[in-house]
């Protein structure tokens, strides 16, 4: 069973659509013997293979864009307390002091 045909998402696998239609088209007797059978199983596998292409597509752009996130964070601590937080450690000790 493949998902709803939707030719703007699938648009490599265009032409395999429209060869099923056309073979769906035929006489129904040749349906049942399995005539349209390759053209089902081509259009199965490029609908697989877009998915899945797509599918790490998507999961690489997540990975940049959380880099960047990552890098903007430091960045930003850096900004604010110095290069290694030098200045957080310097804070942290002053509070465990003030603590004891």
């Amino acid at each position: 069973m493949h998902p709803q045909l939707d030719k703007n998402r699938f648009d490599t696998c265009e032409k395999l659509m429209d060869a099923l239609e056309e073979c769906h088209r035929q006489e129904f007797v040749k349906q049942l013997l399995g005539s349209c059978n390759f053209e089902k199983d081509q259009l199965s596998n490029c609908l697989h293979y877009t998915r899945v292409h797509d599918s790490h597509e998507r999961i690489r752009q997540s990975r940049e864009k959380k880099k960047k996130f990552e890098e903007k964070l430091k960045r930003n601590e850096e900004e604010l307390y110095g290069k290694d937080g030098y200045l957080k450690k310097v804070i942290e000790l002053e509070q465990k002091a003030k603590k004891l």
